[in-house]
């Protein structure tokens, strides 16, 4: 089940929703949510529910465990066991074929190259279970004694699937002590929907753009057509996993919980260092937090961890080499970053640094779209005057002719349009009124037009739905 789908937004959340608000106790909400996200998750594959509920128990007791022992060596050891069965985890499930490709292809051997499927959101609950099991080893939160509102944090389905990435700490309290004011409900209802449009209305009509050019054949684009693709691609996949993080977030919200944000307008950076601090947030702060600090034989090296953090950050993306050289190539930019220093950054012209870091950013999204060598090989070369094919085509005029609407809504929506909403709103009292009946009644038209498109789009799964 997905969250863009008829089926989801017009029976499941409605029946969870009318369930959640007939039963009164907070337990008995808790309990309502478990089911419910139970049945999420199982939809289509029941089978997979067992490693997710599996995962709770294991961890559950490592919590446990880490509370109850005294010595810190003991405690040393529940947490390493920990981290290796839940990072074993991640490794079979989604590194497994790929590791037995290489050692196959390096060796020469033959090994059968294991056909498992990836269980949904594995990288995603994964690594929140860690960050509560080390958080619990550094003190910074209490085990939680009740495996019910464990499970309920590990499972929660607003974010169960492509995050954020919600830490324990975060909603800990909540689990305990909630309830949904009419500012939640409000707010999160609008963030839900304005989050289902970025998915339905922009993110799947500019996919068709992307499948009709990079996606086609890289072999017959020009100059002007790679870029062109390579661009709406990076507008695509902002739009599909930022309109994900907004429906979580807003679904949160309509159940009490309020999870931090996962992104931030990143185009707008200036830098590649702002670019990460306002792209999937989450996942940053993640590596940032627990990889980081990380020593080797006693000492810290800051460069060492940042290759150990970008070389994770793209091997967590995916089994293939592309993305491994996706992190790295990021990893690159911010070490040159780093050693330049936020200073002197600061002293080149505004308008250079947004096209380098524009540049970047659209070459890397190349580097991570295509997993084939010679696929990403022809990239590189299409973009640059050494293109056999010339600089640019009909084809592509007519593509952005016939989609010229589509390309300039969604540059537009890149930037803080609902925060410049917000502080105009906050002139008068007229003004607020008029705002809020504007925002009402644009977002009953984005509800109304998505639900349409979601018609012929129930199989357009989020970009981020199996990592």
């Amino acid at each position: 089940m997905i969250f863009s789908s008829l089926i989801f937004m017009y029976l499941f959340l409605p029946l969870c929703l009318i369930v959640y608000g007939l039963v009164k106790p907070l337990k008995g909400k808790n309990a309502v949510l478990i089911v419910f996200s139970l049945i999420f998750y199982a939809w289509g594959e029941p089978v997979r529910i067992l490693f997710l509920l599996l995962s709770a128990v294991i961890n559950y007791f490592v919590g446990i465990g880490i509370g109850t022992v005294k010595s810190e060596k003991l405690q040393k050891l529940i947490v390493g066991g920990g981290l290796v069965y839940n990072i074993g985890m991640i490794a079979v499930f989604k590194y497994s074929g790929f590791l037995v490709e290489n050692v196959n292809a390096i060796f020469g051997a033959k090994f059968p190259v294991p056909e498992i499927v990836i269980m949904a959101g594995i990288s995603f609950y994964t690594f929140q279970i860690i960050s509560y099991i080390v958080d619990c080893y550094w003190g910074k939160v209490e085990p939680q004694r009740s495996f019910w509102k464990l499970l309920l944090y590990i499972c929660l389905f607003p974010q169960l699937i492509a995050g954020p990435i919600v830490r324990y700490s975060t909603i800990a309290e909540e689990i305990d002590n909630r309830k949904t004011t009419k500012k939640d409900l409000s707010e999160g209802l609008t963030r839900l929907v304005l989050g289902l449009a970025k998915k339905v209305v922009l993110a799947d009509q500019l996919f068709r753009i992307v499948e009709n050019t990079i996606g086609k054949s890289i072999e017959s684009l020009t100059v002007a057509g790679t870029w062109y693709g390579i661009i709406i691609y990076s507008l695509y996949i902002y739009f599909d996993f930022s309109g994900y993080s907004d429906m979580a977030i807003g679904m949160g919200r309509i159940f009490g919980f309020h999870f931090n944000e996962n992104f931030n307008h990143p185009y707008l950076c200036k830098d590649i260092q702002e670019f990460w601090q306002r792209w999937h947030i989450s996942l940053g702060s993640f590596f940032r937090d627990y990889l980081m600090p990380i020593t080797f034989f006693g000492h810290r090296n800051k460069y060492f961890s940042l290759f150990l953090v970008w070389f994770c950050t793209g091997v967590w993306h995916g089994a293939s080499w592309n993305y491994v050289i996706w992190g790295l190539y990021y990893g690159a930019f911010i070490v040159l970053e780093t050693v330049i220093g936020k200073k002197r950054i600061n002293k080149i012209p505004l308008a250079v640094r947004h096209i380098y870091t524009k540049l970047v950013i659209f070459i890397g999204y190349g580097i991570f779209y295509f997993e084939d060598f010679g696929q990403l090989g022809l990239f590189f070369r299409n973009i640059t005057p050494l293109n056999p094919n010339g600089w640019s085509s009909s084809f592509e005029a007519m593509s952005l002719s016939a989609n010229l609407w589509l390309i300039i809504v969604a540059i537009i929506c890149t930037f803080p349009l609902i925060d410049l909403g917000k502080k105009y709103a906050e002139r008068s009292l007229e003004t607020k009124t008029a705002m809020s009946i504007a925002g009402t009644a644009a977002c009953a038209v984005l509800l109304v037009t998505s639900s349409i498109l979601m018609v012929d789009a129930t199989t357009n799964a989020f970009l981020y739905w199996n990592y």
